[in-house]
């Protein structure tokens, strides 16, 4: 499957927003190896947000490795292969932010890296799915607290 958007795409629970969606247009990533939409509307009660502009950018972008790497070969004495390359992929949340009264826009960033061991994607799918699913259910149950704490900095 590919790594695509569906619109709109339904946001996690925030601290003052009712059911809020999204609504996307696919955009031009920065690099060929990724993908990017940009947030054209809003839904649902979210007081203050604001769309995407050029001054005031508000992105999802995935970036997959420009040249996969590969498993090498085991030590002939030992059997163990040393060293084991990464594959990485990149997720990126870009968001225009005004940080005071009269000022200019300023860019608040997300960034997600997924790095996988050269073999794992052939050797272990089971577990880097399961990896996967713990860490965006996570971020999907987290997301009320995940803002709270970025607005507060309390953790708890």
């Amino acid at each position: 499957m590919t790594i695509a958007l569906s619109t709109p795409v339904t946001g996690g629970a925030q601290t003052g927003f009712t059911a809020p969606t999204y609504t996307i247009s696919a955009d031009i990533a920065a690099d060929l190896n990724g993908k990017q939409w940009a947030v054209t509307a809003l839904g649902g009660t979210q007081t203050g947000v604001t769309t995407h502009s050029q001054s005031s950018p508000f992105t999802w972008s995935y970036y997959r490795a420009k040249f996969f790497k590969v498993l090498g070969k085991a030590n002939p004495i030992t059997g163990i292969i040393n060293n084991v390359p990464k594959n990485t992929h990149k997720i990126f949340t870009r968001k225009g932010v005004t940080p005071a009264v009269n000022q200019p826009v300023q860019i608040a960033t997300i960034a997600s890296e997924i790095n996988i061991p050269a073999g794992a994607d052939v050797y272990d799918q089971a577990n880097l799915r399961a990896m996967l699913s713990l860490h965006i259910g996570a971020l999907n149950q987290l997301s009320a607290a995940m803002g709270d704490t970025v607005v507060t900095g309390l953790l708890g």
